[in-house]
């Protein structure tokens, strides 16, 4: 497994990262899949408080509390559910999240989070408000650093301008690449890393049927899947599809919902792998042109 720098933090996290929501399986499943990705050299596992309103948290904080210091622990607050269960609503208030992050340290059973994100933001938020509450989070030492869950250049822009955000997660992949339009350049600037999630294109690049996603038609994805395997050679199409993401700046590291340990094998030789070539990406990249913004500019 290969690992890199979080942003400016002192923060090394795997080039592959675990994407806790995939944890829906028994116990004893969970156990096994967590325990192995830790084996193979996987620290940087990523959860919400939204997740299963909460019971993911409290996953997540059982199945790794005993290698507690081999892990970057990331989680997200923002999200507030309704006290009738009827779902959420966005909240990125200081006091909402000066409470939040109590709950989530009971349920991940730590003293600290290494990570804790934004999870959305919209430019009509109090922004300087919501900064103020990480930052005082930090000076506690409940939290490490923090970043933001966004996909928005407008809202990007103001966090990179007033606060001290190590982070961005954000979607990306060979059918997603509005990032690399704005976002990408502007955090490789500052110094700031991206999480990017959906390498695969919700199983698109690899084997699921072609349908239409995010303004490509069916037989686009179709081409672009087909790209994807004329490239992979003796590898699989997951491995090329995510080597494909961490081969552009500023991407740290591709965080990964894994069910399997078939699945986990796969995608952790990704990390090793020899990068493609430029012929390869080239290719890659040729399937169709970076995608636009159309809103939140």
């Amino acid at each position: 497994m290969q690992y890199t720098t979080l942003g400016k933090s002192d923060l090394k996290v795997s080039r592959i990262g675990f994407g806790c929501m995939s944890l829906t399986g028994s116990t004893k499943e969970n156990e096994l899949i967590v325990h192995q990705a830790l084996e193979m050299g996987i620290n940087y596992f990523d959860t919400a408080d939204l997740y299963e309103n909460g019971e993911n948290e409290k996953k997540t904080g059982s199945l790794i509390r005993s290698r507690r210091d081999q892990v970057v622990l990331a989680t997200k607050v923002g999200n507030q559910y309704r006290a009738d269960g009827s779902g959420w609503d966005w909240n990125p208030s200081k006091e909402h999240i000066l409470s939040s992050v109590e709950a989530s340290l009971k349920r991940l059973q730590t003293d600290y989070i290494d990570l804790y994100q934004l999870h959305g933001g919209t430019i009509d938020d109090p922004i300087d408000e919501t900064i103020g509450a990480f930052e005082l989070l930090k000076q506690q030492g409940k939290i490490r650093y923090y970043g933001i869950s966004s996909i928005r250049p407008n809202v990007i822009r103001e966090y990179v301008k007033r606060s001290a955000i190590v982070s961005v997660m954000m979607q990306y992949s060979l059918l997603d690449r509005r990032p690399e339009e704005e976002c990408f350049e502007l955090l490789e600037h500052h110094g700031i890393s991206v999480l990017s999630r959906g390498s695969i294109a919700q199983g698109l690049l690899v084997d699921k049927p072609s349908k239409p996603y995010l303004g490509w038609s069916a037989e686009e994805v179709s081409q672009a899947a087909a790209a994807v395997q004329q490239v992979t050679g003796k590898g699989s199409m997951a491995q090329t599809a995510i080597r494909f993401v961490l081969q552009h700046q500023p991407v740290s590291s591709a965080v990964i919902g894994i069910r399997t340990l078939a699945q986990l094998e796969d995608i952790t030789a990704a990390s090793d792998l020899s990068p493609l070539t430029a012929e390869e990406m080239n290719l890659l990249a040729g399937v169709r042109a970076s995608q636009r913004y159309s809103e939140h500019r």
